[in-house]
């Protein structure tokens, strides 16, 4: 049998290495300066490492179309599956620099727990390998045991493996220094969504210019949860460009072949748009609040100023509902496309009907009953002055029946009556006893203001 003793040696010497860097951190009286330290000197024999260019082309998928060694600057990729990875590109601005805040955001807004089951990757995108090696540095020296524990990993993909970035088409009457920019920002997320392919369940997108809400890795796994069995090809946590787009970690090779391919025809959020559709999902499913900020003030294109905020961002959500699957059905005749679904949950948008009459209903049905530890109702505008449901009591039941109307409860427990459009309850369960299948709200008076009814939120206890 052969045996490649410097092959081996090397992958001994990151073996052990990181066998080092985890006895290291695993210990609470380490000192911060040693673990920083350590994580430098990792950096460090990365670099310098053939090994780093070859230990992670098995992580590709065979149907991507690019065969693209990726040179690993930073941290050490885990065998365990995790349920996230967060994904984003970095090049060096002209004004301006965000990434450090950005990845100090990530990691100060997650706990011990969300860490453990998320992955975030770095991809650094400039052809200066100057600046990748200083900010892979300056990563590891601001993050270190994110880095030693294979929480935090830094790529980088030669230009030998960029396809051609001048001369392009130039569609929508862009310059030519827009269309390489843009064009080269599409094959940078080719890259990085090829190389995650295998790392989670689930992968999102952010710039590298952003900030996090608290936890919003527990808020992303609520929403998916409360999508049930749904279709859907992309989830949006953020209103702007190609922050916060949430997909299926078995659907990023055919994204990065999508994004690879055309790659100089338009901008990856327009092509994100016709992905979606070439797989069937029609509608935007987008979370409210959004879960993440644009916080850069200049743009990574020429360093223009952009000043471009979510208004639907919250830092600090609070308690995310957890809105189990479930059907939404009413008899008040709905206006235009705001139907009834649009009210249950995290989802964006609204319920909006026509004048509703006494003994009008508005119901969730859940798919498995649960048990109910708190409610939140909100009905009318935002601003709280039109559009308010003004009399309807609110009821949960039990024993779920199917009617002609669709699904419902044989039995119901009245909680109360709205108060000026709103209705908040907790400790529901003391007095029923039983895990609860709906929650009804019933018209007792008929108004002749149309109703929007903004928003319906259910927490249930944890079963586990």
């Amino acid at each position: 049998m052969r045996i490649y003793w410097k092959r081996t040696l090397t992958a001994a010497t990151l073996f052990f290495t990181f066998v080092f860097a985890y006895l290291t951190i695993s210990h609470d009286n380490s000192k911060p300066d040693e673990v920083q330290l350590l994580a430098r000197a990792t950096v460090l024999q990365q670099w310098n490492s053939a090994r780093s260019q070859q230990v992670f082309q098995d992580l590709q998928n065979d149907s991507v179309p690019f065969n693209v060694t990726y040179r690993f600057l930073a941290g050490s990729t885990t065998q365990t599956r995790k349920f996230l990875t967060v994904g984003l590109c970095s090049i060096k601005r002209k004004r301006g620099t965000y990434l450090l805040d950005t990845l100090q955001s990530i990691f100060s807004q997650s706990s011990e727990e969300e860490l453990r089951d998320m992955v975030v990757v770095v991809f650094l995108a400039d052809f200066d390998t100057d600046w990748n090696e200083r900010t892979a540095r300056d990563i590891s020296d601001l993050l270190p045991v994110p880095v030693l524990r294979g929480q935090l990993l830094v790529i980088h993909a030669p230009q030998s493996y960029y396809p051609p970035l001048e001369g392009l088409k130039r569609n929508f009457k862009d310059s030519p220094a827009r269309v390489h920019f843009r064009s080269k920002q599409n094959v940078d997320y080719a890259f990085i969504l090829g190389f995650s392919a295998k790392l989670s369940t689930y992968y999102i997108m952010l710039e590298d210019d952003v900030t996090c809400a608290k936890n919003f890795f527990t808020a992303i796994r609520k929403f998916i949860l409360s999508l049930g069995q749904s279709y859907w090809v992309t989830l949006e946590f953020s209103k702007l460009g190609y922050i916060g787009k949430l997909y299926h970690s078995k659907d990023l090779p055919q994204l990065a072949k999508f994004l690879f391919l055309f790659y100089q025809e338009m901008p990856c959020d327009w092509l994100l748009n016709h992905f979606n559709k070439l797989l069937t999902q029609k509608d935007v499913i987008r979370s409210n609040p959004s879960l993440f900020q644009h916080a850069g003030l200049y743009s990574s294109f020429g360093g223009t100023l952009n000043r471009l905020k979510d208004d639907e961002f919250e830092e600090d959500p609070g308690g995310v509902a957890d809105n189990p699957p479930a059907s939404v059905l009413t008899d008040i005749t709905q206006f235009n496309e705001y139907t009834p679904d649009k009210a249950y949950g995290n989802r964006a948008g609204y319920f909006w009907g026509k004048s509703p009459a006494a003994g009008n209903h508005f119901t969730v049905v859940l798919r498995k009953p649960a048990v109910f530890t708190r409610l939140v109702i909100a009905t009318g505008s935002k601003d709280g002055k039109k559009d308010i449901l003004k009399s309807a009591e609110v009821a949960v039941g039990r024993d779920r029946v199917e009617t002609p109307q669709g699904p419902a409860c044989s039995r119901y427990f009245n909680l109360g009556h709205l108060v000026k459009g709103r209705f908040d309850a907790k400790n529901i369960q003391e007095e029923i006893g039983s895990s609860l299948s709906c929650l009804r709200i019933k018209v007792t008076n008929t108004q002749q203001e149309w109703v929007i009814i903004q928003k319906i939120n259910i927490w249930i206890k944890d079963k586990n």
